[in-house]
């Protein structure tokens, strides 16, 4: 078997955000402004887009949306 090697192109910071923008939103626990404690849920590039009181709500709402939730730690 021949030795290939793989060269790989780094992808442009917008390339890389982009990446699951359309199937995956991110989920971690957060503080709200009143000091409540909550579960963020923000788009692949990391915009804010809704809190949910627990993490199984939040996960029930993305997948509602037809995108799929990934833990941010």
């Amino acid at each position: 078997m021949e030795n290939e090697q793989t060269t790989f192109t780094p992808l442009a910071d917008e390339a890389f955000l982009s990446l699951g923008a359309q199937q995956i939103a991110y989920v971690k626990a957060i503080n709200l402004p009143d000091g409540a404690h909550a579960i963020g849920i923000f788009s692949a590039d990391g915009k804010p887009m809704a809190a949910a009181p627990s993490i199984e709500l939040a996960q029930a709402l993305i997948r509602q949306h037809d995108l799929e939730p990934a833990l941010v730690h």
